[in-house]
Formats: C-alpha cells, structure tokens, sequence
C-alpha cells in the first residue's frame, strides 16, 4: 500500500532524491578527473610500474554502489525498503512502549 504523502512530502522527496542524484555525478565527475589525473602522473613518472589502476579499481567500486544505491538498482536500498524498515522500527517501538506501560 502506497503512503498517502501531503504535496509538501512529495516535493521534499523528490528534492532529496535529486539532491542524490546530484551528489552521485558529482562523485562521479571527481572519480574521472581525479583518475584521469593519476593516470598521466604515474605514465609520466613512473610508466614501467602501473598503480593508477588501485585507485580507478577500488574508488569504481564505491562509485558503482553508489549509484545503484541512488538509480535503487539494489532493491534492499530501493523505497520499498526503507517503508518496510520504517514501519518495522515504528511497530517495535510501539511494541516497547506497551510494554513499559
């Protein structure tokens, strides 16, 4: 079942999805500048021993997560999921409360 969400929710969810999405380009957008600079400074410096790769590779992985975090590619990230969790944590809560009284 779909929350009834007030105008005001909608607009601030979709204000912060964008804002996701933003800083996902923007960590992508420094990924590429900043390796392709490590690139031209390790074949410029040291060409017969290659390290630029570390970097790309392990940084790549946290860009590639992010994005499928923000793109909710990975259904335990996605909206469905953070409903479930929220209605879980609240009906604990609720659970804990009842049981204090």
């Amino acid at each position: 079942m779909e929350p009834n969400y007030s105008e005001d929710d909608k607009y601030y969810l979709a204000k912060k999805k964008v804002q996701s999405i933003k800083g996902f380009y923007g960590n992508l957008t420094s990924y590429i500048g900043v390796n392709i600079i490590l690139i031209f400074i390790n074949l410029f410096t040291t060409p017969k021993h290659l390290w630029f790769y570390w970097p790309l590779f392990w940084w790549g992985i946290g860009v590639v997560i992010h994005g499928l975090k923000v793109f909710e590619v990975i259904p335990v990230f996605g909206k469905d999921w953070e409903q479930r969790k929220i209605k879980e944590l609240m009906e604990k809560e609720n659970r804990n409360k009842e049981k204090w009284q």
